[in-house]
């Protein structure tokens, strides 16, 4: 009796099976070979830098005050901004009435600006009220004793409501609005001030920006300047490495990690500098805040603003490095 033996159809994939896992364990050992190549690099440019403590502290000494002057005047320009903001909540509208005005028909007055949407309180200071505040805080009473009859206007306190008092059109519209009625001498918008301000902070954070890019460009160069002379101080080292086969990238790899730390660690040392001159300038901020009766306090860079200030400048480094060695390592061949 013949018994039929079948050949199982997996049997013709074999070949085509064992092909394929070659091909993973060579992709496998390529992809491991790749990255310890890195680490390697990554390991021998930490070596180097702990052996020349010296110099890698001076370039990123170099690094971090280029990085850190126009964060200082960033940091300084925002802190100006929330100083600004918490002012804007304090503005008002102050309207002199004029000498002849009852005190009845101030207090008519004031009852029909309540009625203004874009009013949300009005206060009533009489002429007296006045004079009897300026002798408290001025130390002026027997001087003042002397005056016939009392100089002070009657004044109305006016705050416009939150959604205008950022649009200056607006404020404008209401300030004509005040000038139009009878009994209003004149008015005064205590904003003068503080949209000088503004203007100024914006000029400030322009010149910082513009600052910030002449002195990206210039940690560009002190750290593509640096590797290009470690480059040429190893230059035999990499003519034995290519003739033995080694690659340009892995020439290059070594020093676009060293250009990477020098910012790393520069960036590090900026925000401690930033910080260091939050905390330098805390205490007298405090106190100016305090005799103005006022609660305001610096705020610095943060573990968000660290974290920004690393990946700056360990990018500027690592672009400096690389702008640095391409077209000198390209001049680098064995003969």
């Amino acid at each position: 009796m013949k018994r039929n033996y079948r050949r199982k159809p997996e049997a013709k994939n074999r070949p085509g099976l064992l092909i394929s896992k070659e091909r993973k364990q060579r992709f496998s050992d390529q992809f491991k070979g790749y990255f310890r190549s890195h680490y390697q690099s990554f390991a021998s440019t930490i070596r180097r830098l702990c052996a020349e403590p010296l110099q890698t502290l001076m370039t990123s000494l170099v690094v971090a005050i280029a990085l850190g002057l126009p964060l200082t005047l960033y940091v300084g320009v925002i802190n100006l901004k929330e100083l600004g903001s918490h002012a804007e909540s304090t503005t008002q509208i102050t309207v002199f009435l004029k000498m002849t005005a009852s005190q009845l028909k101030a207090e008519k007055l004031k009852k029909s600006l309540l009625s203004d949407i874009d009013i949300t309180a009005v206060k009533y200071i009489s002429s007296q009220q006045g004079l009897d505040e300026f002798r408290l805080e001025s130390n002026f009473g027997s001087v003042l004793e002397m005056l016939d009859e009392n100089p002070l206007p009657a004044v109305l306190l006016i705050q416009p409501k939150e959604d205008i008092k950022h649009d200056s059109e607006a404020i404008g519209t209401l300030v004509r609005k005040l000038q139009e009625e009878t009994l209003v001498d004149s008015v005064q918008v205590d904003m003068q001030w503080l949209q000088r301000l503004q203007a100024m902070l914006e000029v400030c954070e322009k010149l910082a920006l513009m600052l910030g890019v002449i002195l990206a460009f210039s940690v560009l160069l002190i750290i593509g300047n640096t590797v290009r002379l470690a480059l040429e101080n190893r230059r035999n080292e990499v003519i034995v490495v290519k003739l033995v086969g080694g690659t340009d990238s892995y020439v290059r790899r070594p020093f676009l990690y060293t250009g990477a730390w020098y910012g790393f660690i520069g960036g590090a040392l900026a925000w401690i500098l930033v910080t260091v001159f939050v905390h330098w300038m805390s205490a007298p901020v405090a106190h100016l805040a305090d005799l103005y009766q006022s609660v305001f306090q610096l705020e610095g860079l943060g573990s968000s603003g660290l974290m920004w200030l690393l990946l700056i400048g360990a990018g500027l480094g690592f672009l400096g490095a690389w702008l640095a060695i391409v077209r000198q390592l390209a001049s680098i061949e064995p003969k």
